[in-house]
C-alpha cells in the first residue's frame, strides 16, 4: 500500500516514493512485473477493467505495476497527480502534443530548447498542421508579442539547453493563461528536487528521465505530469494508442536510481559551484552560464524560482569553435558524451551534437554559438575534474 509522503521533505520522498514494500510477500525493493499481460478473474472482472469500472492491469502498454510505482514516485515529487512514464523524453513530448493539440493549434516555445524537441515540432507536427513558433522566453515581452490567437500550448524548458538560460515560469503562465493556452515545462534540467513547475503555475511537467532522475547513464526513459485529472484523462488515451509506454525493467532501474537523486543533486551541484567559478576566472575562457553565479543574466530568478542553481554549465573558450575541440579532444577524465544528469562529468558541443539538426541562423539567434560547450558536472572530486579542466585547456 503507497503512503502518504506529502508531510516529508523531498529528500525523503526520493527515496520513499513507489518504494513500498510488496504487499504479496514483504519485498523490500519493488518487483519487476515483467509481463505483457494480465489474467483476469473471470469474464465480468475483464470488461469491468475495460470499461473502467474497476482497478487492475489489462496489458502492460496500458498499464503495468512496476512502472505505476515509478508513476506515483515522480509526481509526488513533482506535486502533480499520477504521471504517466514514456519510453524517453521524446516520446513524453510527442505524446503531450498529440494528445493536446490539433490541426490549426500553435505552440511556443523556447528558442533554445533540447534540439529535438524543435525540430520535431517544425518538421515533423507542423506536417501535420500543427504551427510552432520558438522564441527567448526568458524575454516576457517577446513571450507576449509571439502569442497568437490559436497558441494552445507554451512550451518552456528552464534551465535551456543548453545556453543556461532561466524563463520565469510564474509570469510565462499569467501570460499564457490570460489567453486560454496551456503551459508544458521540461523540467530535465532541475529535476523536481531543484524546481517544481506545477507549484509556480505550470500545468504539465515533462522529463527526460535518462537524465537526474535515474542518473546512471544506462536508461532511456521520459515522464509526463500533470497538474489536474483532466488533463491525465486526455494524456492517458494517446499514451495508450501511441504506444509510448515503458518497460517495466526500466522502470525498475529508474526507481533504483530515483533512490539517491537527492544526493546526487547536492554532491554534482556543489561541484558544479567551483567548477563555474574556476572557469569564470580562467584567461582561456571567454564567458560561463550558470545560474549560481552573480554574472548569470536571471541570477536574481534563480535564487527565487529554484531551491539551487543545478550542475549544468554552458561556457565558450578562446578560439571560438577550434578552441573547443582542442579542450574536448583533451579531456582525460570527463567524459565526451551528450546526455547528462549521469553522476559521472559529460561534456559536448551542440552545435556538432546535440542540435546539429538545427539551421544554423536558428542555432545563433537561440544562442547556441559555434564554441559553445556543454558540461554537465557529475559527482567526482571537484579538485580533480579542475585539474582536469586545467591540463586541457593548456592545449587550447
Amino acid at each position: 500500500m503507497s503512503r502518504n509522503l506529502d508531510k516529508f521533505t523531498k529528500t525523503t520522498q526520493s527515496i520513499h516514493a513507489g518504494q513500498h514494500a510488496d504487499e504479496a510477500t514483504g519485498a523490500v525493493a519493488p518487483p519487476i512485473f515483467q509481463s505483457s499481460t494480465f489474467a483476469f478473474a473471470n469474464t465480468r472482472e475483464g470488461a469491468e477493467r475495460f470499461a473502467g469500472s474497476a482497478e487492475g492491469y489489462i496489458y502492460t502498454r496500458m498499464g503495468n505495476p512496476t512502472v505505476a510505482r515509478l508513476e506515483d514516485a515522480v509526481a509526488t515529487l513533482e506535486g502533480g497527480v499520477q504521471g504517466l512514464a514514456t519510453g524517453s523524453g521524446m516520446g513524453a513530448l510527442c505524446t503531450v502534443v498529440f494528445a493536446l493539440m490539433n490541426q490549426g493549434d500553435h505552440m511556443l516555445g523556447t528558442s533554445s530548447v533540447y534540439g529535438p524537441s524543435r525540430v520535431v515540432m517544425e518538421r515533423d507536427f507542423s506536417r501535420f498542421g500543427v504551427e510552432s513558433t520558438f522564441v527567448d522566453t526568458s524575454n516576457l515581452e517577446a513571450v507576449r508579442s509571439a502569442m497568437r490567437p490559436n497558441t494552445n500550448m507554451v512550451f518552456i524548458e528552464t534551465p535551456a539547453n543548453p545556453t543556461i538560460s532561466l524563463t520565469d515560469i510564474a509570469a510565462v503562465a499569467e501570460i499564457a493563461h490570460e489567453r486560454g493556452a496551456l503551459v508544458m515545462v521540461d523540467n530535465t534540467f532541475a529535476s523536481p528536487m531543484l524546481q517544481r513547475p506545477l507549484e509556480l503555475g505550470a500545468d504539465i511537467v515533462m522529463h527526460s528521465m535518462t537524465k537526474f532522475i535515474n542518473g546512471h547513464t544506462d536508461v532511456v526513459a521520459g515522464m509526463i505530469v500533470p497538474g489536474t485529472e483532466e488533463l491525465r484523462k486526455r494524456l492517458k488515451s494517446a499514451h495508450a494508442y501511441l504506444g509510448a509506454c515503458m518497460d517495466p525493467h526500466q522502470a525498475w532501474l529508474a526507481l533504483r536510481g530515483l533512490k539517491t537523486l537527492a544526493m546526487r543533486v547536492r554532491t554534482a551541484q556543489g561541484n558544479a559551484g567551483r567548477v563555474a567559478e574556476y572557469l569564470e576566472q580562467h584567461p582561456k575562457v571567454e564567458w560561463v552560464r550558470y545560474p549560481g553565479l552573480a554574472s548569470h543574466p536571471q541570477h536574481d530568478l534563480a535564487e527565487r524560482q529554484m531551491e539551487g542553481p543545478g550542475s549544468l554549465i554552458s561556457f565558450e573558450v578562446t578560439g571560438g569553435i577550434e578552441g573547443g575541440s582542442r579542450l574536448l579532444d583533451h579531456v582525460e577524465l570527463m567524459t565526451l558524451a551528450v546526455s547528462l544528469g549521469g553522476i559521472e562529468t559529460l561534456i559536448q558541443h551542440p552545435s556538432s551534437m546535440t542540435h546539429a539538426a538545427m539551421a544554423h541562423e536558428d542555432r545563433i539567434a537561440a544562442g547556441i554559438t559555434d564554441g559553445l560547450v556543454r558540461v554537465s558536472v557529475g559527482c567526482e572530486d571537484a579538485t580533480d575534474l579542475i585539474a582536469d579542466f586545467e591540463q586541457a585547456l593548456i592545449r587550447v
